[in-house]
C-alpha cells in the first residue's frame, strides 16, 4: 500500500508541471505567429503609405514644374518684345523635330571628319637634329647686328649715377606762411624777454610759438591778435619749450611790429607772394639754409606792404599783408 501510494504521489507531482509547460509553449507559438502576421500587415501598410507619399510628391513637383515653365515662357515673351522694341534682330529657335530633321532655321550641318593620320613617334634622337637645323637656318636669315658705339663717360663719373630729383628754386615760394590767431599768451617761465603763445592756424590743434616780443608789444595787445605765422621751420626748443612756428614781423633795432593780415582773413588762410609759385617744403631742412637765403629780400615797401623782392605778400581775394608804421624795413 505504501508503494502504490508513493507512485501515485510521484505521478501527481510530475504530471501538473508538464501540463503547465505545454500550455505556455502553445501560447508562445500562438503569440509569435500573431506577431509575424502583424509585422507583415504593418510592412504592407508602410509600403502603401510610402507609395502614396511618393505619388503625392511627384504630382506636386509636376505642378511646380508646369508653373515654372509658364513663368519662363512669360518672361521670354517679355524679353523678346523688349528686344524687338529696341531694334534687336531675333534669331528663330528650331523646334526639337526640326533639329532632329536638320532643316530648322539656323541649323548647322556637321560634316563628317576625315580620320586623322597617325602622328609619327617623336623621339629625342629625331628632335635634336631637326632643332639644330632650324636654329642654323634662323641664324643665316638674321641680319648682322650693328655694334653700338660705347658712350664715353667723363673722367671721375661714377658707374651708376643717382637719379636727380628736380628741386624748386630757393625763394619765398618754399616758405609755408599762413594766417593765424593768438588764442592764448603768457610770459615764458624761464625767459623775461619771451612770450609763449598758442596760435590757431586752422589746424586741429593750436601751435605753440615762442616769440621775443616782450620789449616791443604789450601782452594785452597779443591776445586774440591776427598774425602771419611761418609754419614749416623745423621745431626747436627755446628755454625748454618747443616752438612750432614763427610770427612774422617788420623790424628795426628799436621797434618791432607784427605783420597784420588783411581784413576778413581767417586762421588757416594761405599767404602767397605775387610772382612766386607757392611750393612749400613740409619742413625746411636747416642744412639747405632756405630761410637764411630768402630772409635778406624780405622787406616792407613804401606803402607798408610786406614784400619779397618785387612780389607782395597777399591773401588771395582778401588783400595784402602790411605793417602798421614801419616802411622799407626788414621782415623777419
Amino acid at each position: 500500500m505504501f508503494s502504490v501510494t508513493f507512485g501515485a504521489l510521484v505521478k501527481r507531482i510530475f504530471s501538473v508541471p508538464r501540463l503547465v509547460k505545454m500550455s505556455d509553449l502553445e501560447r508562445i507559438m500562438a503569440n509569435n505567429k500573431a506577431a509575424e502576421e502583424l509585422l507583415v500587415t504593418l510592412r504592407q501598410e508602410l509600403k502603401t503609405m510610402k507609395n502614396e507619399h511618393v505619388q503625392q510628391k511627384i504630382v506636386q513637383l509636376q505642378a511646380e514644374n508646369e508653373s515654372l515653365r509658364k513663368e519662363v515662357d512669360t518672361c521670354l515673351k517679355k524679353l523678346v518684345s523688349l528686344e524687338v522694341a529696341h531694334g534687336k534682330v531675333q534669331i528663330p529657335v528650331p523646334t526639337p523635330d526640326e533639329v532632329r530633321a536638320g532643316s530648322g532655321p539656323g541649323t548647322v550641318k556637321i560634316e563628317p571628319v576625315a580620320p586623322q593620320q597617325e602622328a609619327p613617334v617623336v623621339t629625342k634622337e629625331s628632335v635634336q637634329p631637326a632643332k639644330a637645323q632650324q636654329q642654323a637656318q634662323q641664324n643665316e636669315n638674321k641680319p648682322p647686328k650693328e655694334k653700338k658705339a660705347k658712350k664715353e663717360k667723363p673722367a671721375g663719373e661714377p658707374k651708376q649715377a643717382a637719379a636727380v630729383v628736380e628741386e624748386p628754386p630757393i625763394d619765398v615760394g618754399r616758405l609755408d606762411m599762413r594766417v593765424g590767431r593768438i588764442v592764448e599768451v603768457s610770459r615764458h617761465p624761464d625767459a623775461d624777454s619771451l612770450y609763449v603763445e598758442k596760435i590757431d592756424c586752422g589746424e586741429a590743434n593750436p601751435r605753440t610759438v615762442i616769440s621775443g616780443l616782450v620789449k616791443y608789444v604789450p601782452i594785452e595787445q597779443m591776445q586774440n591778435r591776427m598774425v602771419v605765422a611761418l609754419c614749416n621751420l623745423k621745431p626747436a626748443k627755446m628755454r625748454g619749450i618747443l616752438s612750432e612756428a614763427m610770427v612774422m614781423c617788420a623790424s628795426t633795432p628799436d621797434k618791432v611790429e607784427i605783420l597784420a593780415p588783411p581784413e576778413g582773413a581767417v586762421p588757416g588762410d594761405l599767404v602767397h607772394v605775387e610772382g612766386f609759385p607757392r611750393v612749400p617744403d613740409a619742413i625746411m631742412n636747416p642744412k639747405k639754409k632756405i630761410f637764411e637765403t630768402v630772409a635778406p629780400d624780405l622787406k616792407t615797401n613804401g606803402e607798408l606792404v610786406a614784400c619779397y623782392k618785387d612780389g607782395t605778400f597777399v591773401v588771395p581775394g582778401k588783400g595784402p599783408v602790411k605793417a602798421q608804421t614801419l616802411k622799407n624795413v626788414q621782415v623777419k
